[in-house]
């Protein structure tokens, strides 16, 4: 890739970024203002935790079709089609002031969410050489947790003014990447990809140890993510402004270590150890969190969870490629996203309900804790697939 390559790429890399971010609008600004939700609408922590777990079915439900799609047409159509229905969503989110509403509303909004993320990370790794896959992967989603610190940042705006005024931002991102890109690229030449295909991808071993990896992967970041705001007013006694100050801090350390952690997989060739090595530091994380006296305790667990939480993003994504090769690669991030979002649908709904029948947020985290041990044990089986394909 030349030097002029290179500059051509950076507004289109950056844009990326900045549009991918909106898809974490709707889920982080619920996760942030749920405690003002509840009381507008009375909604119970069940009912409460079903606004995320709507949205993440359909998500979860779209992610191989959407996958498929990309792999069949261009992926950069899905990508604008999804972009504009997730932030029309977004701002009538705002406007909406009835549960059955807001639910069909995030039911709606998974949907869309769904034609963004695969197809958007496919033409992320495109404006990269691919022995830097890793690293693409994990600047795609930094914009995710960004919009995270800025909806925290800004909570005192009000949280249906902030979703109008997010929705406006992601609609003129949108429109500046449409400008930018030009003309649709031609799909790249090959035998197209089948749904028949999908069988046989899912009896691959590599492909059944990383969706459990993945299926961890989000339940750990949006289950802790969504409820900790909550767990801090509720639990911890503390104001709606310092748990979404917390919140703001873990959202600033998960962004850049993101990117880091793909980095970091392509420099050395090992993305096993980054992955376990995440795992591992979750597992002492969401362990110790319910436990720790004080909120400087809290910080300190936050901190570290919020340092692992998503590092391995992207040499998770990576993996099934290193060892299949990147023929059907939509289709592959498609099923892996899938196991992904089931576990985000689980977990989003089970700490919700755990809260409701036991009073505390302890066990859930604790089962989060021990979801991760079972990610490391996967992570383990998967060491000889990737040296026979080494």
């Amino acid at each position: 890739m030349t030097l002029t390559d290179t500059a051509r790429r950076r507004p289109l890399i950056t844009l990326l970024v900045v549009c991918q971010s909106t898809i974490g609008l709707i889920f982080g600004g619920i996760g942030l203002f749920l405690p003002l939700i509840r009381t507008d609408l009375g909604l119970s922590f069940t009912e409460a935790g079903t606004l995320a777990a709507a949205s993440n079915l359909t998500y979860a439900l779209m992610q191989v079709p959407s996958g498929y799609l990309a792999d069949r047409f261009t992926p950069r159509r899905l990508f604008l089609i999804g972009l504009l229905g997730l932030n029309v969503l977004s701002a009538l989110f705002a406007v909406l002031d009835t549960y059955p509403l807001l639910l069909i509303d995030q039911a709606l909004a998974g949907f869309f969410r769904a034609l963004v993320f695969t197809p958007g990370m496919l033409l992320m790794t495109r404006l990269f050489p691919p022995g830097r896959r890793a690293t693409a992967m994990g600047l795609y989603v930094v914009g995710g947790f960004s919009s995270n610190v800025l909806l925290s940042a800004v909570g005192p705006l009000g949280w249906r003014l902030l979703f109008l005024l997010f929705s406006g931002f992601g609609l003129l991102a949108l429109a500046l990447y449409r400008f930018l890109a030009g003309p649709a690229p031609r799909r790249e030449p090959g035998d197209p990809v089948r749904f028949a295909d999908l069988p046989g991808l899912i009896r691959q071993r590599i492909i059944q140890l990383t969706g459990v990896i993945q299926f961890t992967r989000l339940a750990v970041a949006q289950g802790f993510t969504f409820w900790l705001p909550t767990y801090l007013v509720v639990d911890r006694g503390q104001s709606l402004a310092t748990a979404g100050l917390v919140a703001a801090l873990a959202s600033a350390i998960s962004a850049p270590v993101n990117y880091l952690g793909g980095y970091l997989s392509d420099r050395i060739n090992r993305p096993l150890l980054v992955i376990g090595g995440s795992l591992t530091v979750l597992t002492a994380g969401l362990t110790l969190l319910t436990y720790v006296p004080g909120m400087l305790g809290v910080l300190g667990v936050v901190a570290l969870i919020s340092m692992a939480i998503q590092v391995y993003f992207g040499p998770l994504f990576a993996l099934p490629l290193q060892v299949l090769g990147s023929s059907g690669a939509g289709l592959i991030s498609g099923f892996g996203n899938f196991c992904a979002n089931l576990g985000s649908f689980a977990f989003v709904y089970a700490l919700g309900a755990v809260k409701d029948a036991t009073g505390s947020f302890r066990a859930g985290f604790l089962s989060l804790a021990a979801l991760c041990v079972v990610a490391l044990i996967a992570t383990r089986l998967t060491r000889p697939l990737l040296r026979r394909a080494g």
